[in-house]
């Protein structure tokens, strides 16, 4: 009876002892409280700084598409600039019916000329008949580069290069089904069946 009295004292003991083990240093209340606090109060600063980031990044994002645009804009005011009005004809934006002129009007006055700046040929004098007829030939002319310099002042407008409008000129000839094939591919057609159709024939008279 002792020892049966003795063993669930102990066991009592062992089971109160293990309870204060585990709350007092495996499952700390307050420990997992201060950790969990520091936890949120980490996470609290991260998310700022990530928001502040965030508005930071998209503020850059504005202002590079607000450069992007306003470039654009200048551009195009540099582009259409003889759209600008004068003294005998007013331009597009400047309409007599209007009490102000149009912003763009402005704009166009503010804005300088886009000029194309030409590349520049090195001109190659002939020294001898032979080289003037080789650089005149049919096969080599008329080619850009061999072209002299047009020393004049470039026409005011939306021209295109004219590196681009030479390859459009001289670009390869490719014609179209109608043109590439003979006209006359039906009769050919009918003369090359009649001839089969001769071969195949015993006896030419019927």
């Amino acid at each position: 009876m002792k020892m049966n009295f003795y063993n669930a004292m102990a066991v009592r003991i062992q089971r109160w002892w293990r309870g204060y083990k585990i709350r007092k240093y495996v499952f700390n209340y307050f420990y997992l409280k201060e950790y969990l606090k520091a936890v949120s109060e980490t996470n609290d600063a991260i998310r700022e700084a990530l928001e502040e980031f965030a508005e930071m990044k998209e503020r850059e994002e504005k202002k590079a598409n607000l450069e992007r645009e306003q470039k654009k804009r200048d551009y195009q005011a540099r582009k259409m600039h003889y759209l600008l009005s004068t003294k005998q004809i007013p331009g597009i934006y400047n309409s007599p019916f209007r009490k102000e002129p149009d912003p763009r009007e402005l704009q166009l006055k503010k804005a300088k000329p886009l000029i194309h700046r030409r590349p520049k040929v090195m001109q190659k004098s002939c020294t001898s008949l032979v080289d003037w007829l080789a650089c005149t030939s049919a096969r080599s002319f008329p080619r850009s580069e061999i072209l002299p310099p047009i020393n004049r002042k470039q026409c005011q407008g939306p021209f295109r290069d004219i590196t681009e409008v030479l390859e459009q000129r001289y670009k390869p000839l490719e014609p179209t089904l109608w043109v590439a094939e003979p006209i006359t591919e039906l009769k050919l057609a009918r003369e090359e069946l009649r001839r089969k159709e001769w071969v195949q024939n015993v006896n030419d008279n019927m």
